[in-house]
């Protein structure tokens, strides 16, 4: 499987996610039916993965195409787990929206991708840590959907969904956070060193902290609590790509010196 087929597999997602946002739209008691093509969009761009990942003999999580990838596989399933909880009509085809922005980029921007990995990223935390991570992006990109909904929509009550999504995002970003240590310390000989990248994981999950923590307060359900939601997901950018654009990126151990 080359990059080269990448544009074909991502048109016919999402082709085949837009459809399902469209329905849940158009058509709510059709449920059944976005959600057919919804998953159907996910297994077509999973099929990709999968078969880049043969060919090219390794993860392909090496290059920020390559996780842009993930975040759009991700996005979609997260969009489909909590459409098919909470019947969000809109959700999907903001979902769709939010994925197709991060695959256009990819088909935008093609890279050169081959088979080797620098020693840093040969380790047995590789696969779980980016996962654990990417996945964590796509339920937090939903609860800020949510978040965005709530200010615009007054009246409508959204802390539940958003609540269970900010817990299993924040969770798996922890998840990452103690898998992410633990390879440093072995690539680099130190769990934590404050590296530009860590502090923006660091200050994303402190933001998704306050959220939870002012939820048990008196204040539980102030819309500024939508905001907090909003402004993790803002950092949460930086923490995944931002920081390279900033002049402290060149002092990065999470640049691998290889095409970005």
């Amino acid at each position: 499987m080359s990059w080269e087929l990448f544009p074909y597999f991502a048109v016919v997602s999402m082709l085949l996610s837009l459809a399902a946002g469209v329905t849940s739209m158009a058509a709510p008691k059709r449920a059944a039916t976005s959600l057919l093509l919804s998953w159907a969009g996910i297994v077509v761009l999973g099929a990709f993965v999968a078969g880049l990942w043969i060919s090219l003999g390794r993860p392909p999580m090496r290059t920020m195409g390559e996780t842009r990838l993930w975040y759009s596989l991700f996005v979609m399933v997260a969009g489909a787990l909590v459409y098919r909880r909470w019947r969000y009509r809109w959700l999907l085809l903001f979902t769709t929206v939010l994925s197709s922005v991060f695959c256009v980029i990819n088909i935008l921007k093609p890279e050169i991708h081959d088979h080797t990995l620098v020693p840093a990223l040969q380790s047995v935390f590789f696969i779980p840590h980016v996962t654990v991570y990417m996945f964590a992006y796509g339920i937090l990109a939903c609860s800020f959907l949510l978040a965005v909904a709530g200010l615009v929509m007054r009246g409508r009550d959204l802390f539940e969904s958003i609540d269970n999504m900010v817990y299993i995002g924040t969770g798996l970003l922890f998840v990452g956070l103690l898998t992410g240590s633990i390879w440093a310390k072995q690539a680099w000989g130190d769990f934590w060193d404050w590296d530009p990248k860590e502090t923006w994981a660091a200050m994303t999950a402190a933001a998704y902290l306050v959220y939870i923590h002012l939820r048990r307060t008196r204040a539980s359900r102030s819309r500024w609590l939508l905001v907090a939601v909003i402004v993790g997901f803002l950092l949460l950018q930086m923490c995944w790509y931002g920081y390279r654009y900033l002049p402290s990126s060149a002092e990065s151990m999470h640049i691998y010196n290889v095409t970005q």
